[in-house]
C-alpha cells in the first residue's frame, strides 16, 4: 500500500468528522467542504498552517512524537485511530525501508490447541491480524460451522462476511460485524504495510465486494477487544455472546477470541445445546470413519 496516501486520505477523513463547534473554534458560515479546514486544525495542533499541510500529504520524515499527540488530540482521535496514526507515520518513514513480503506460514503449537480444547464451556479460536482462523475448539467449529465449510484453507472472517451470503444469516447485525472486520484490517494494515498476504486480501476484497469497498474508504479503525455479538445459527437459532480477546505473547500477530454467554440465560442453555449438537455431530464423523472400509 501507498502510506503516504494512508495518511492523507486518514488525516482528511478524521477532520471531515468534525465541527468547530465540537473543538471550540467559531464558525463563520457555510463550507464547501464538511469538517474542519487546514488551518483549524494547525491551530489546534499548535503547527504551522504549511507544515500541517506537509503531514497531511504524508510528509512525516523526522516528524516527532509530540507533534502526534498534538495531532490526536485535535482530531479527537480515539485510542485505536491514535494508535493508527503512530503506526502510519513509523510505516511511512522506517529505518530501513522492507520490501512488500509474504509472512512465514503460521503454525498452531500443540499446547496452543491443548489450551482451546479445555475450554469446553465457551466457543474459542484462534486468529491471525487478516482474520484467518487458524485453529479452534468444538465449540468454536460448531458456532462459525457456516464459515468452516468453507472450501478455502484457513477460513477468513473477512472473505466469509463480504463473500459468503450464509454471513447475513449468521450474524444478526452484518452491518456491525461487517464493520468491524473493516476496521480490524484497516488497523492492521496500518501496523504492517508490507504483508503481502493482508494486501492480497484487501485487493480480493475490493474487487469483489461493494459493501467492502465503501468501508474501506471511510478509514476507519477498531481495536477489537471486548463486546457482544448477535448471532442467528442454522442449528440453534438465537445467540447472544460476549467475547473476550487475549494475546498469545509467544505468538506475536496471533489471538485466542473466546465467546461466552451469560450464566443461567437463555443463551447459556442454547450455547449448551449448540455443544451437545456438536459432540453428537463428532461421535457420528468419528463412528463413519470407523466403518469406512480400509483404503476408501
Amino acid at each position: 500500500m501507498d502510506t503516504r496516501r494512508e495518511i492523507r486520505d486518514f488525516l482528511c477523513s478524521r477532520r471531515a468528522k468534525l465541527t468547530p463547534d465540537q473543538v471550540g473554534l467559531p464558525d463563520y458560515g457555510p463550507r464547501r467542504v464538511p469538517g474542519l479546514r487546514r488551518e483549524e486544525v494547525a491551530v489546534l495542533a499548535g503547527v504551522s498552517v504549511p507544515y500541517y499541510t506537509r503531514l497531511e500529504r504524508g510528509e512525516m520524515h523526522g516528524v516527532s512524537e509530540s507533534v502526534l499527540e498534538a495531532l490526536a488530540r485535535a482530531l479527537q482521535l480515539d485510542g485505536a485511530e491514535r494508535q493508527h496514526l503512530f503506526d502510519l507515520a513509523r510505516a511511512a518513514h522506517p529505518s530501513i525501508k522492507p520490501r512488500r513480503r509474504r509472512p512465514a506460514k503460521q503454525r498452531i503449537r500443540p499446547s496452543v490447541q491443548h489450551i482451546l480444547d479445555a475450554i469446553t464451556g465457551a466457543a474459542a479460536f484462534v486468529r491471525n491480524d487478516r482474520l484467518d482462523i487458524l485453529a479452534a475448539n468444538r465449540l468454536g467449529h460448531a458456532l462459525y460451522s457456516p464459515m468452516f465449510d468453507s472450501a478455502v484453507r484457513p477460513p477468513n472472517s473477512a472473505r466469509f462476511v463480504f463473500l459468503d451470503p450464509r454471513a447475513h444469516e449468521l450474524y444478526s447485525h452484518w452491518d456491525k460485524a461487517a464493520d468491524d472486520v473493516v476496521a480490524v484490517l484497516r488497523a492492521a494494515a496500518g501496523r504492517d504495510p508490507y504483508d503481502r498476504d493482508l494486501s492480497d486480501l484487501v485487493g480480493e476484497l475490493s474487487t469483489q465486494s461493494h459493501e467492502f469497498r465503501l468501508r474501506w474508504a471511510a478509514h476507519d479503525v477498531r481495536q477489537h477487544i471486548t463486546g457482544i455479538k448477535h448471532f442467528h445459527h442454522p442449528v440453534v437459532a438465537d445467540l447472544d455472546l460476549t467475547y473476550e480477546r487475549m494475546h498469545l505473547a509467544a505468538d506475536p500477530g496471533l489471538t485466542i477470541f473466546t465467546s461466552t454467554a451469560e450464566p443461567g440465560s437463555k443463551h447459556a442453555e442454547t450455547l449448551n445445546l449448540l455443544g451437545s449438537w456438536a459432540a453428537t455431530l463428532e461421535r457420528e464423523q468419528v463412528s463413519q470413519a470407523a466403518d469406512a472400509p480400509a483404503g476408501s
